[in-house]
């Protein structure tokens, strides 16, 4: 597995998200490859000077075209980082720099996920995540290093204009991405607290 680090659409370098890429073995019968290590994963975090985090819950969600899910986060004491993956479809994955102390607070970096490509998207704490559903159906394994809790969960708007988030609209002809209740009120960056960011 390969690990490359991230840039912004301006070409400025995000540490800490990592997008990781498996070797896959193909033939006429299909393909092989490890979706996951805990060893090789903990190699590629450390070489990235960030701490190890284990994993305590898989998710998986479904989601049709022009379903957009975020921009999610959980505050401390349960910050969770997230390792995306898309396995039926295809996503646009975004994470958005909220660590107030970071150069590059702010400012997001954004991949596209496939069953085809195989990729994953390391969020790491301190970072909000959210992904627009491009395919006609999509489906999104994620492992998370911490629990859910309802205390620590934040969202900040899809839409935010400081964060200019270039979500790839092109397939929605013309709607407005599927958002649920929560997202649609959910706040502009500049709104949150202090307390509802990272230090």
């Amino acid at each position: 597995m390969q690990a490359d680090t991230l840039t912004t659409a301006a070409g400025v370098s995000v540490a800490g998200p990592l997008l990781l890429t498996p070797r896959v073995f193909g033939d006429g019968r299909g393909f092989f490859f490890e979706s996951w290590n805990q060893q090789r994963f903990a190699e590629l975090l450390a070489a990235d000077g960030q701490p190890v985090l284990g994993f305590v819950q898989d998710n998986h969600s479904r989601s049709s075209r022009g379903v957009l899910r975020g921009l999610h986060y959980q505050l401390p004491p349960h910050p969770q980082g997230k390792l995306v993956r898309c396995v039926l479809g295809e996503i646009f994955d975004v994470a958005v720099d909220i660590r107030r102390s970071s150069p590059t607070f702010g400012q997001w970096v954004g991949v596209v996920l496939s069953a085809e490509n195989h990729q994953q998207l390391w969020v790491p704490p301190g970072f909000a995540h959210g992904f627009l559903t491009l395919s006609e159906q999509a489906e999104v394994l994620y492992k998370t290093t911490d629990f859910w809790s309802r205390d620590c969960e934040r969202a900040i708007r899809w839409d935010d204009p400081a964060l200019a988030i270039a979500w790839p609209r092109e397939g929605l002809a013309g709607a407005e991405p599927q958002l649920s209740e929560k997202d649609a009120v959910a706040p502009l960056l500049a709104e949150l607290p202090a307390t509802d960011l990272f230090s």
